[in-house]
């Protein structure tokens, strides 16, 4: 049996001169957001409660509860948006296909019987508003003609909604049946976000023209606009109301959030400037905001949360953080099994702390891209796409300078021995190459195609997977390999090679689904049968007490084998990770952790059979 412990979430999926729309419920402190193909709802008072809705074929971009907090409706690229239920396990209610492009925003009705989403299409449909249940038309939305960015709808009756988009146009419709009552084109730039106020009686829109204006929610006149004075100095993304419709928060490019108060003649002083707490890099832009009870959240480009608490604007706020980007190498640390390190290819590596979450990123001087990440001690070791290997020092969170190494070729696979761990073994397309610090022992051709490696603790002995299937045994002496057999089992290239704890057995797998577990010093299989993947096997891991093997599969699954017992009782966790697993790692004899497409790390228990 195996059961999830913990899940340390993506961060949004932010895009370079966008705006983020994310948005909540007021009753659970739910809030929503989009990251690949999945939906993450996370709760503001709970950072560590983590769903995942992950049933969307295509890149997700918005989501939203419904007013009673029963029902979520989720946007894709396609055009779709799917409703369904928040409990039991996310019933499917409907699926529409309501645009023939992108949706960039939906909203519901405040009854909850209605939903409108507007985004990108083709010909003049840019905005579609709909029955909730039958997905029936409820109005005509003409009056655009380039994507519209954000609409909203009136939380009052007489039911208005509001459009804004590409063309600098504000639209404003009347019904239902809607129809199309008048356009404002007060903006000298793209609309990037329109918001009732939740007691209905205006409307703001903010804009990459640096300003924000105040609109009548009923009649649409335009009545007051947020002051000149301290305003941004950048695009305005997203802006979001306080409950009590007396304030909104905006979040802009030049890094900064304002909380405004806005007066009854329907004009904007600014109340409050909260600066990211970041370094100031790109990475700081602010794209996203909501407003939620008693706290305010803004979202960074880099995808970092800042969750602050309205009340008392001047405490530093709770940083949420994660990986945005698939998580292709997971290290748990010997001196403290209880902290984790992860990797994503795009060159962020975090800091997770089981029971806590994130504690921290490890600041490295250069942002190359990692593809392989191995740690031993106060040490990272790590290669990407050109050709360096970098052996970085780590103390606490701070990384030393990186000894670069430049081995003249791509690595494929990197290996450490544990005792000596100078010595290091990296395989390059035609062979292998043996590192004693920075320098180059020796380059070996090998004479065939390397797709993996690995080194013994000791460094006496190396093995050097091909792409052909076979396994190569090598005796290291010195800066020589001296082959000493070649086992056949693989049908396909071999992907990962790992030595147990105590250095008695040795496991392999490939990219043809099978895993093997020899023994090493009679060099004979100990497991066989180890076929239950249907795709590639992307990564293994041994238990700390030698008796459990787990592979990860780019089939979404973990299965985790047992030595003493045949494979057929093995236990599977059925998508582990949506779009494939990459990496996973044993935190102790019965947790598991895994890694993969969907940017999400988790923690589960296993217990034998």
């Amino acid at each position: 049996m195996a059961k999830l412990v913990e899940t340390y979430a993506c961060t949004p999926s932010t895009e370079r001169g966008r705006g983020i729309l994310i948005s909540g419920d007021p009753k659970t402190n739910a809030f929503l957001y989009c990251n690949g193909r999945s939906v993450i709802i996370r709760y503001l008072d709970r950072p560590l409660d983590v769903e995942v809705y992950a049933e969307h074929a295509y890149q997700t971009t918005v989501a939203r509860f419904s007013p009673n907090g029963e029902w979520i409706a989720s946007a894709d690229v396609s055009g779709t948006v799917r409703i369904y239920g928040t409990h039991n396990g996310f019933v499917l209610k409907n699926e529409f296909r309501v645009l023939s492009g992108r949706i960039d925003d939906l909203q519901w009705s405040a009854d909850g019987m209605r939903i409108v989403a507007s985004g990108d299409g083709k010909g003049k449909s840019f905005v579609r508003a709909f029955m909730w249940d039958s997905g029936s038309n409820v109005g005509e939305f003409d009056g655009h003609s380039r994507r519209v960015l954000s609409c909203a709808f009136k939380p009052t009756r007489p039911f208005r909604i509001v459009s804004c988009g590409e063309d600098f146009l504000i639209n404003f419709y009347e019904g239902p049946p809607f129809k199309f009552k008048q356009s404002h084109r007060d903006h000298t730039n793209f609309v990037n976000c329109v918001r009732f106020s939740p007691d209905g009686s205006k409307f703001i829109t903010v804009s990459s023209d640096k300003q924000g204006l105040i609109y009548d929610g009923k009649t649409a006149e335009k009545k007051g606009e947020l002051s000149s004075e301290d305003a941004h100095k950048g695009s305005i993304y997203a802006v979001s109301w306080s409950p009590d419709s007396k304030q909104v928060v905006t979040v802009s490019a030049d890094k900064t959030a304002k909380i405004w108060t806005i007066s009854e003649d329907f004009n904007g002083t600014i109340a409050k400037t909260l600066c990211c707490p970041g370094s100031g890099s790109v990475d700081d832009m602010l794209v996203g905001c909501l407003w939620q009870n008693d706290y305010i959240v803004t979202i960074s480009l880099g995808g970092t949360i800042y969750r602050y608490s309205a009340t008392d604007l001047d405490k530093d706020p709770m940083i949420l953080c994660g990986h945005m980007k698939n998580v292709t190498s997971l290290v748990v640390l010997k001196t403290s099994p209880e902290t984790i390190l992860s990797s994503s290819y795009d060159g962020l590596i975090f800091k997770w702390l089981r029971g806590v979450g994130y504690n921290g990123k490890l600041e490295r001087k250069d942002k190359n891209q990692i593809r392989c990440l191995v740690a031993v001690d106060e040490e990272i070791m790590s290669s990407g796409f050109d050709n360096k290997v970098w052996r970085i020092p780590m103390s606490g969170d701070e990384c030393g300078d990186a000894n670069i190494v430049d081995i003249g070729s791509q690595p494929k696979d990197l290996s450490v021995a544990i005792r000596k761990h100078e010595l290091a073994l990296i395989s390059i397309e035609t062979g292998v190459v043996l590192l004693n610090g920075t320098q180059i022992l020796s380059t070996v051709e090998l004479g065939f195609t390397v797709s993996a490696c690995s080194i013994a603790p000791d460094g006496s002995e190396a093995i050097v997977g091909g792409q052909d299937g076979k396994l190569h045994i090598y005796s290291v002496n010195g800066d020589s390999l001296t082959e000493e057999a070649v086992l056949e089992k693989h049908r396909g290239a071999i992907t990962v090679i790992h030595y147990s704890p105590d250095v008695s057995m040795f496991a392999s797998a490939d990219a043809n689904r099978e895993a093997v577990v020899w023994d090493r010093v009679s060099r004979e299989v100990k497991l066989k049968n180890m076929l239950y993947h249907t795709a590639r096997i992307n990564s293994l891991a041994w238990s700390p007490d030698n008796t459990m093997v787990a592979t990860g599969s780019l089939d979404t699954c973990v299965i985790v084998y047992e030595i003493s017992k045949p494979a057929s009782s093995r236990t599977t966790i059925k998508g582990a990770n949506l779009g494939g697993v990459y990496a996973v790692s044993f935190v102790d004899n019965n947790t598991i952790v895994s890694s993969g497409e969907d940017a999400c790390i988790r923690l589960w228990q296993i217990t034998p059979q």
